[in-house]
């Protein structure tokens, strides 16, 4: 009895350490982490299974939990649903996207394809000739291109001398000089045509002289009250409009100075492949055995023949394994790494210390692989153009790519041009209008009343007051000392 008791408590206690050690094993496995949810109604009616290969990069695949989630993994859900399969995801054991080994294979997810080990690829794998020649692809779900991720701080420039005029464009600050020259010169004008404000052009000086109009115009731009006051209706509606016209412009100035210098957006030393070429201050490099690296082999562009000679002798140093290894030694080492567009807008949406360069070479896309043969080529592509029609795909776009850093770049926060503030620009010219209009009324008012009671003709008096008042001082002076000359 003791015996039996005693057998019966070690194959209890076998059977519960191999259970264990199972579940264990089934915690490791990146292919049970990433098997789907079981359907029984899907197994009831007898839907194929797929085994689908993929690659841990974020957005589109990451581990959750005791799952997979991501763009690629929302992806091929709405895929299933539409195409009714069901499916096994697995991740890539190398960890690589696919490239032609030196023995002549494939590794990654295309060796997986070719080997009958999976029988699509749904990841961020960029459709190229010579993957191509192997597998088949589906339309892409996704565009990119190559462009270059750095960090900020490895890039900025010191501020130039003449930093303060960034907020506006050059040719803003034209239109702002030339705004204000020909708002002084109507304050002068309508000064002098307005009786209101020039009542005795024979007698008495007029305050508005060409330089008070300039120091009165200088004196508004500085938010401060400026000599002389106006005092006719015409003078004081153009220095009205030119005070709102100088209030909204130094608001919109402050905003933008503002902002160019909490996001420290001067411009990059880095634009072009040509320049990161030419600096020494950088490593860069790509993913080993990516498109993007063969890419710049078989292209025959100098520049881009420059970028693979260097990749290529310091292989080892620049060529990194994974996305996350590249953005981490971007932000921890002087390094720039050259990837897909779309993956280091990511980066720079969630590191706000990180910036792509403006120049993206190389439009590629994203799509699905399969086997030559495969009888799901086809439905997939019409399944993903589905999507795209649907809008699906801006959906998911939207969904995964969301920024978490609410930084303040230079194509948001540039330099102010001037159809920005063609309105502001369009009132002052209204209002400038607006009392020159005045400043006629004015005088013709005044012309007729001198008109009537001098019993001349109103157009006469009106064009004689329109030359008095026009009239260069030291003219009207030699005019007035001739004509007491004659007299005597």
């Amino acid at each position: 009895m003791d015996k039996g008791l005693h057998f019966t408590i070690c194959v209890v206690t076998t059977v519960l350490l191999l259970r264990d050690s199972s579940q264990a094993g089934e915690e490791k496995d990146p292919e049970v982490l990433a098997a789907p949810k079981s359907d029984s109604r899907g197994a009831a009616e007898g839907l194929p299974t797929l085994t689908v290969t993929t690659i841990l990069e974020d957005p589109y695949v990451m581990v959750r939990g005791a799952e997979l989630e991501g763009y690629c993994m929302d992806l091929l859900g709405a895929l299933a649903g539409m195409l009714r399969f069901q499916y096994r995801v697995k991740v890539v054991g190398d960890g690589q996207y696919g490239a032609v080994a030196a023995g002549g294979n494939w590794t990654g997810m295309i060796g997986e394809i070719l080997r009958r080990e999976a029988d699509i690829a749904v990841a961020p794998l960029t459709v190229t000739s010579a993957r191509e020649e192997v597998v088949s692809f589906t339309t892409p779900f996704l565009q990119t291109g190559i462009g270059i991720l750095l960090r900020k701080d490895t890039t900025s420039q010191d501020m130039s001398f003449f930093h303060f005029l960034s907020p506006f464009s050059k040719e803003t600050w034209t239109a702002l000089l030339f705004a204000y020259l020909l708002t002084c010169f109507c304050l002068f004008l309508v000064a002098r045509l307005s009786p209101c404000e020039w009542n005795e052009p024979k007698n008495e000086e007029n305050h508005f002289t060409f330089l008070n109009s300039l120091w009165f115009g200088a004196g508004a731009l500085a938010l401060q009250g400026a000599t002389p006051r106006p005092q006719a209706l015409s003078v004081r509606v153009i220095a009205v409009v030119w005070w709102l016209f100088t209030l909204a412009l130094l608001a919109a100035y402050i905003a933008n100075f503002t902002a160019l210098l909490s996001s420290g957006s001067e411009q990059l030393p880095i634009q072009t492949f040509e320049d990161l070429v030419k600096q020494r201050n950088l490593e860069f490099g790509t993913l080993e055995g990516s498109s993007t690296f063969y890419y710049f082999k078989n292209s025959k562009n100098p520049i881009h023949q420059m970028i693979y000679e260097y990749m290529e002798k310091r292989r080892e140093h620049v060529l990194v394994k994974t996305y996350q290894e590249a953005v981490q030694r971007v932000m921890d080492s002087n390094y720039a790494f050259i990837g897909e567009s779309i993956s280091q807008d990511l980066a720079a949406a969630r590191h706000c210390n990180l910036i792509r360069a403006p120049e993206v070479i190389g439009a590629r896309g994203f799509g699905i692989a399969t086997t030559q043969a495969s009888p799901w080529t086809k439905p997939l592509s019409i399944a993903v153009l589905k999507l795209r029609e649907s809008g699906d795909l801006d959906y998911l776009r939207n969904k995964w790519w969301e920024s978490s850093c609410l930084r303040q770049s230079r194509d948001r926060w540039g330099p102010l041009e001037p159809p920005a503030l063609g309105g502001l620009f369009l009132t002052l010219g209204i209002g400038l209008a607006l009392g020159v209009l005045a400043a006629l009324a004015e005088l013709s008012s005044s012309s007729r009343r001198t008109a009537a009671h001098a019993k001349k003709s109103c157009c006469s008096v009106f064009t004689e007051e329109i030359c008095t008042r026009l009239r260069i001082k030291g003219t009207a002076r030699q005019s007035q000392e001739t004509s007491g000359k004659a007299n005597a």
